[in-house]
C-alpha cells in the first residue's frame, strides 16, 4: 500500500516537473524569438508533453492518432492552419485595417490573418496565458501529424501507402462528396490514423465548417503533407514571435485602454462617484435575471424560471434574446463593446433606473433608492488576463489633473472551471486560490457559502482551488495529489488567483480601493479531469449549465441588492 502511494507520488511530481519545462522552455523560445517545434529547438517541450500526456490530449502518446484531442485543438485555432508552414504570434499591429480578413477561431476569441498559403499570424492581445496555450496546441498538432507522416512513408525516398495517394486525390479535387465517396475517403483516413472506420464516422461532422464539409480529410492532409516534407526535405515548420510582441507583452496595455474606456463612460454618464459592484461573469446572465421577467411576461407565466433561461440561451431562440435585450437597453443598460484588444466586452447597469416591482429577486428597495449602486458586468477574462485587467480598472482615474479613486463594493467572479469532486453543471465555492508551480495563495473571505446555493438539486463543494498555467496541461496525477493532499482541492481553473492577486494589491497595499472590498467567487463545472470521457475535449456543457450558471447570478444579485 505505502509503495503505490509513493509511486503515485513520484508520477505526480514528474509531471508537475514537466509542466515546469514546458513553462521556462516557452519563456526561453519567446525571447529568443522563433523556434522549429519539430526540430530541436523545439524537442523539450514535445518530450515535457509527452511525458505529461494531458488528459485533454488524450492518446497523444499512442501510435494511433488522437481524435478527440483533436478536434479540441482545431476549435481553438484558425482554419486554415495545418496548411501554413510559418506561423507567426503578433501583437495588435494594424492587421484589422488592411485587406486581411480575420479569422476567429470558433472556441477562442483572437484575430488571425492567413498572410498567404504558407503564413499565418495570430495576434496576442489577453497576454502570456495565451502565448503558453497556442504553443500547447501547435506542439500536440505538429506530434499528431508526425504520426500521420509515420504511417505513410514507406522509405527514405519519401514513397507513400496506397491510402495517401487516394486521400491526397480526394483532398485536391475539393469537390463535396457524396455519401459513397465520403465512406470511401474515410476507409482511408481510418488507415492513416490507425482508427476504426465508426470512429472517424462518429466524429467526421464535428469537425466540418459552414463551407468546409470535408474539413477532417483535409485536416489530416495537411498535416501529413507538411509532416512528409519536414522528414524527407528537413523542410521544419516555424514558429515566430514579432518583435513588438516581444516588446509589449506585460505592460498592460490593452488593459489600460480598455480600463480607461469603462471609466470615461462612468464619468460621461455620472455614474463614477456613485458604489460600484463589478461582476466577472458572461454577457448574458445578469441581463436576463434582471430584465426577462418583464420583456417576456407570457413565457414567465407559463414556466419556471429556470426553464425561461434554458429557452433565451438555445441557439435557435434568437428573438427571445433580442427582446430581453431591448428590455434592457431601454431600461438604462450601456454596452460597450470591446475595442482595445482584450477581447472583453462590459455592461453598465445603473440601478436607479431597474424598476424593481417587476424582477423576481428579493431587494432592499429603500437602500437601493438612497445609494443607486451601479452594476459593472465585465465579459470573461483568459489567465493572466485577470491581473491584467482587474489592476488597471481598479486604479484611480484622472480627470483634469485630479485622481478619482473608484467607489467599488464589491466584486464577484463567476466561471467555469474543472471538478474533482463531482460532475459536470455542479458547483465550486472556493475558500482560497493556489496558484499552481508556485508556492503562491490566497485565502479569501468569500462572501458566497455552501449554504447560499444548497438545495436546488445541484452539488455543492467549498474548498480549495487551483490556478492552472493552462487547461490543456493537467494530468491525473497531478490532480490526484492536489485532491488527497492536505491542499484539499476541490477544482482547477485559470483566473483566480490572478483576480485575487489584483484585488488584494490594489485594497491591502496600494490603496486604490476600500481595504473592506467584499469579494465572491463561485465556479460551475464544465467537466472532470479525473474521470474518464468527463475532460473538455468530451464535449461541451450544453444545458445543463444554465441552471448552475443562473443560480450562482441570482446569488451575487441577492446579495448585492441587500
Amino acid at each position: 500500500m505505502s509503495n503505490k502511494k509513493h509511486h503515485e507520488r513520484t508520477r505526480a511530481q514528474e509531471s508537475s516537473g514537466a509542466i515546469e519545462r514546458m513553462y521556462i522552455t516557452m519563456r526561453h523560445l519567446f525571447n529568443r524569438g522563433f523556434y522549429k517545434p519539430m526540430g530541436i529547438s523545439g524537442e523539450t517541450l514535445r518530450e515535457a508533453l509527452l511525458l505529461l500526456r494531458p488528459e485533454i490530449y488524450g492518446s497523444v502518446g499512442d501510435e494511433k492518432a488522437e481524435l478527440n484531442g483533436l478536434l479540441y485543438i482545431i476549435d481553438r485555432l484558425p482554419i486554415g492552419i495545418e496548411e501554413c508552414r510559418y506561423i507567426n504570434l503578433t501583437s495588435d499591429e494594424g492587421y484589422a485595417n488592411s485587406h486581411f480578413k480575420a479569422i476567429i477561431p470558433p472556441k477562442r476569441r483572437r484575430n488571425c490573418y492567413r498572410i498567404d498559403e504558407d503564413q499565418m499570424n495570430i495576434e496576442i492581445t489577453r497576454g502570456r496565458s495565451e502565448i503558453y496555450d497556442i504553443l500547447t496546441h501547435l506542439t500536440f498538432l505538429f506530434i499528431e501529424s508526425h504520426k500521420i507522416s509515420k504511417r505513410v512513408i514507406i522509405d527514405d525516398e519519401g514513397t507513400t501507402t496506397r491510402d495517401w495517394i487516394k486521400l491526397e486525390k480526394v483532398v485536391l479535387a475539393n469537390e463535396e462528396l457524396s455519401q459513397q465517396d465520403r465512406e470511401i475517403a474515410i476507409t482511408y483516413t481510418a488507415n492513416i490514423l490507425g482508427r476504426t472506420f465508426n470512429e472517424i464516422t462518429d466524429i467526421y461532422s464535428q469537425f466540418s465548417a459552414p463551407n468546409r464539409p470535408e474539413r477532417l480529410l483535409h485536416i489530416v492532409y495537411w498535416l501529413g503533407k507538411l509532416a512528409i516534407e519536414e522528414v524527407i526535405n528537413n523542410d521544419k515548420r516555424t514558429v515566430s514571435f514579432s518583435p513588438m510582441l516581444r516588446e509589449r507583452l506585460g505592460h498592460h496595455i490593452h488593459g489600460e485602454i480598455w480600463a480607461n474606456n469603462i471609466k470615461q463612460v462612468l464619468y460621461k454618464n455620472k455614474l463614477l462617484n456613485r458604489p460600484i459592484h463589478v461582476i466577472s461573469a458572461n454577457m448574458h446572465s445578469v441581463m436576463n435575471t434582471l430584465f426577462a421577467p418583464n420583456a417576456l411576461k407570457t413565457l414567465v407565466s407559463k414556466k419556471d424560471v429556470f426553464e425561461v433561461y434554458e429557452a433565451i440561451s438555445h441557439k435557435d431562440n434568437k428573438s427571445l434574446r433580442n427582446k430581453v435585450n431591448k428590455e434592457a437597453l431601454q431600461r438604462g443598460m450601456i454596452f460597450i463593446e470591446d475595442s482595445s484588444g482584450t477581447n472583453i466586452d462590459v455592461q453598465i447597469f445603473d440601478t436607479s433606473k431597474i424598476d424593481f416591482s417587476k424582477i423576481d429577486i428579493d431587494a432592499n428597495q429603500a437602500k437601493l433608492q438612497e445609494e443607486k449602486p451601479v452594476l459593472l458586468v465585465m465579459d470573461y477574462a483568459f489567465g493572466e488576463q485577470a491581473y491584467e485587467t482587474i489592476d488597471e480598472l481598479l486604479k484611480p482615474y484622472k480627470i483634469e489633473g485630479k485622481k478619482v479613486h473608484l467607489n467599488v463594493e464589491s466584486l464577484s467572479i463567476m466561471g467555469k472551471a474543472g471538478i474533482l469532486e463531482g460532475g459536470k453543471g455542479d458547483i465550486m465555492i472556493p475558500s482560497a486560490h493556489i496558484f499552481e508551480g508556485t508556492a503562491d495563495n490566497y485565502p479569501l473571505n468569500n462572501e458566497l457559502s455552501k449554504s447560499d446555493l444548497e438545495g436546488h438539486g445541484i452539488g455543492v463543494s467549498e474548498g480549495t482551488m487551483i490556478t492552472v498555467l493552462g487547461t490543456s496541461l493537467q494530468n491525473k496525477d497531478i490532480l490526484k495529489f492536489f485532491y488527497n493532499s492536505t491542499w484539499n482541492v476541490i477544482g482547477l481553473e485559470m483566473e483566480g488567483a490572478h483576480y485575487q492577486k489584483a484585488i488584494q494589491s490594489a485594497s491591502k497595499v496600494r490603496g486604490n480601493i476600500s481595504p473592506d472590498v467584499k469579494v465572491r467567487y463561485a465556479y460551475y463545472a464544465s467537466d472532470n479531469p479525473l474521470e474518464t470521457g468527463g475532460t473538455l475535449a468530451s464535449g461541451g456543457l450544453g444545458t445543463s449549465g444554465v441552471k448552475p450558471t443562473y443560480l450562482i447570478t441570482r446569488t451575487i444579485l441577492q446579495q448585492i441588492f441587500n
